[in-house]
């Protein structure tokens, strides 16, 4: 992280980490949709350790779940102090709700999730669970 992304004090500003992110759901979204995708939500943001000027900065992301035009995708982030050699630590993370679109700018239909294991039956339950609740929220909004 550079001295531009921080403030006076040398913490980098959460704006900047959440973009970072943000640009890790877009390509994990983008790829798995084949199709342009955009932000829809950004949830659960939570600051776990303080980044600094020098750190290095590791993202990473994947798809929880997968309804018919829109992604959940659970985002990582770890710091490292390049001046030690402790390994990289948890930073923040959050979930962000990815739409697709055609180009139209229309929602598109994407494949279904491919689930393997028991642990992303777990993490796609929690999704659908969210998902859910979140759809039952607009919609009580909206009346």
């Amino acid at each position: 992280m550079m001295p531009s992304q921080a403030n006076v004090e040398g913490n980098i500003h959460g704006g900047e980490i959440m973009k970072i992110m943000d640009s890790c759901a877009y390509a994990v979204t983008r790829r798995y949709a084949r199709t342009n995708v955009v932000t829809a939500r950004v949830d659960e943001l939570q600051f776990h350790q303080p980044i600094k000027v020098g750190d290095l900065v590791i993202c990473s992301a994947k798809i929880v779940f997968a309804g018919n035009t829109s992604m959940e995708v659970y985002v990582n982030v770890q710091v490292e102090d390049l001046r030690s050699h402790t390994p990289p630590l948890p930073a923040l993370s959050a979930y962000f709700t990815m739409v697709a679109l055609d180009r139209n700018s229309k929602p598109a239909h994407i494949p279904p999730l491919e689930i393997n294991t028991n642990e992303e039956k777990k993490d796609f339950e929690a999704g659908k669970a969210r998902y859910a609740s979140y759809k039952a929220k607009r919609q009580h909004e909206k009346k």
